[in-house]
C-alpha cells in the first residue's frame, strides 16, 4: 500500500480561501451595521471618548456675512436680496428657522415684513421693523 501524501500548496490555498471567506463576511456585518445604524438615525456608541484635538479649523473664526437675514416667524413674506447692480440671491418668502446670508460687498435688501426675520448686518443685529413694515436698505461690508 502506497502512502498518501498532502500536498502542502494545496492546504495552503485552503487556508488562503478560509481566510478571505472570513473577511467577507467580517466585512458584510460591519456594513450592514454601519447602515442599520445610518438608517435609524442613531450613530454606534464610540467604544472610548474621544480626546480633543485642537484642529486650524478651530482656531480661525468663520468670517461674518455682510448680511444673514433668518425667518422667526411660521412663514414669512417675500425677503429680497441682490447683489448691488448685479444677481438676485433671493426673492421669495421663507420659511420658519431658513436663513440665507452673503458675504458680498454691497447688498440691496427688501423685506415684505421686517418683523418677521431676524436681520445681522456685519455681525450686528439689526431692529426689527413693526408688523407689516416693509423696508428697503443697502448694506456694505465693514
Amino acid at each position: 500500500m502506497g502512502r498518501h501524501r498532502s500536498d502542502p500548496m494545496g492546504i495552503a490555498r485552503l487556508l488562503l480561501a478560509a481566510l478571505a471567506v472570513l473577511a467577507l463576511v467580517a466585512l458584510v456585518v460591519i456594513g450592514v451595521r454601519s447602515l442599520s445604524g445610518a438608517l435609524s438615525g442613531t450613530a454606534p456608541a464610540p467604544t472610548e471618548a474621544p480626546s480633543p484635538v485642537p484642529s486650524a479649523i478651530e482656531e480661525t473664526e468663520e468670517p461674518v456675512p455682510t448680511v444673514l437675514v433668518r425667518c422667526v416667524r411660521e412663514r414669512c413674506p417675500t425677503v429680497f436680496l441682490r447683489v448691488a447692480g448685479g444677481d438676485v440671491l433671493i426673492n421669495r418668502e421663507m420659511d420658519d428657522g431658513e436663513q440665507v446670508r452673503s458675504f458680498e460687498d454691497r447688498l440691496d435688501v427688501v423685506l415684505a415684513d421686517s418683523a418677521s426675520v431676524s436681520v445681522l448686518v456685519n455681525g450686528e443685529e439689526r431692529p426689527p421693523g413693526s408688523p407689516g413694515e416693509r423696508q428697503e436698505f443697502t448694506v456694505s461690508r465693514d
